[in-house]
């Protein structure tokens, strides 16, 4: 037990030496090397493994509410700002503090609802890479043709009304509570596509060891900006919006204002 503490400990330090100096996207875990690029053959829309797809939903459908509820005393807040959107797609971002937030984010905006984009070197070889792809991965590519495949089926599944969720923050903190800046990547898609940010964010305690446990996802009301507005300046509105709606929701949730670690950054 001492050894697990120490390597929370050790986790906790790196992201505070990271916080200090502002690193808010740095990758401190390391990926491994049992992943592959996307060609330009990958398949984004899935079609080749569909019966897999719908079985593997239906199965986190059932299953995963009593895991959560059990492992983490999992609750929903929010659901009327999802029902809001009736059937306009949505480009969702929540936090990244857990290998489960895939999970986490299916269970606030539904399992038959909801993609996820990822970085390239989530798209993994064997039988993880396997199941990850039948969750409705979509994994990101310095393969242009790759990108373009997958640009297209960004447009198309929000188009169709689905929810595509992008980790804005970037790089996973492990059970980091504070909200981190965001990318403008979500905020693109949801520009260009002309639908509206749906942030989801995450809250929990931890218990002696640092483990997470009393998780709360709060569904948060879905950010709009004018369609009349040049997509820089849409992006600029959805992107500020997004990120007011998380920090509200941390202050409140931990009932303490939104403050980092001194800048230890030099400046000149």
């Amino acid at each position: 037990m001492r050894k697990k503490r120490s390597g929370i400990e050790k986790r906790e330090k790196i992201q505070a030496v990271l916080e200090s100096y502002r690193r808010f996207d740095y990758d401190y875990i390391p990926f491994g090397s049992k992943w592959e690029e996307p060609k330009e053959d990958f398949d984004y829309t899935g079609s080749d493994r569909r019966i897999g797809t719908f079985l593997l939903r239906t199965g986190l459908f059932i299953l995963a509410p009593v895991f959560l509820k059990v492992v983490y005393g999992c609750k929903v807040k929010g659901r009327e700002n999802l029902k809001a959107l009736g059937k306009s797609g949505a480009v969702c971002i929540s936090n990244h503090i857990s290998y489960l937030d895939t999970l986490f984010v299916r269970q606030a905006v539904g399992y038959y609802r909801s993609f996820h984009t990822m970085g390239r070197e989530n798209n993994k070889t064997g039988l993880g890479g396997e199941f990850i792809r039948r969750g409705g991965m979509l994994p990101l590519s310095s393969n242009l043709t790759a990108m373009r495949n997958f640009n297209r089926e960004v447009d198309r599944l929000l188009k169709a009304g689905k929810i595509v969720n992008f980790y804005a923050e970037q790089a996973m903190w492990v059970n980091y509570q504070k909200p981190r800046p965001t990318k403008e990547g979500a905020y693109f898609y949801a520009a260009r596509s002309g639908v509206p940010v749906l942030p989801v964010f995450f809250t929990f305690r931890k218990d002696k060891f640092g483990h997470m446990r009393r998780l709360v996802i709060h569904i948060l009301p879905a950010v709009y900006a004018e369609e009349t507005l040049p997509r820089k300046e849409k992006m600029k509105v959805l992107k500020e919006g997004a990120e007011a709606a998380w920090k509200k929701c941390y202050e409140e949730a931990y009932k303490t204002p939104l403050e980092y670690l001194p800048d230890r950054r030099k400046t000149r």
